[in-house]
């Protein structure tokens, strides 16, 4: 069984609803991960501004991201882009060359690779 975990939220929403999804997220990665399955994280959309926040000691879920942060895939490259996102220190996904982006991660790719995808 292979996993993989996409992170649309936006932190910068300041709902409990955003966090919510992500610690989610995370706690689904975690249990994954802690199972022997094979599971990756990857931040899309509004998602990609997630990790500088999640890297921040203070930060409610920076213990569980710590956890599982040797499962983050990568952040999509062209989403970033979009909404100004600072991912440093993680890898930037352009497999799906969409027009007018950097590119995206693709999810046709993930299918093929027999991934099952779960959205947050």
């Amino acid at each position: 069984m292979k996993t993989a975990v996409l992170v649309f939220s936006d932190p910068n929403s300041g709902s409990e609803e955003s966090l919510g999804r992500v610690f989610n997220a995370l706690a689904t990665v975690y249990e994954y991960k802690n199972a022997g399955e094979e599971v990756s994280v990857y931040f899309q959309g509004a998602g990609t501004r997630w990790p500088e926040q999640l890297l921040k000691t203070d930060h409610p879920a920076h213990q569980l991201f710590k956890a599982v942060e040797d499962k983050v895939e990568g952040v999509s490259c062209g989403c970033a882009d979009v909404f100004g996102a600072n991912p440093s220190g993680f890898d930037l996904i352009r497999d799906n060359k969409v027009p007018g982006t950097s590119g995206l991660p693709s999810i046709v790719q993930m299918q093929k690779e027999g991934y099952t995808i779960l959205t947050f």
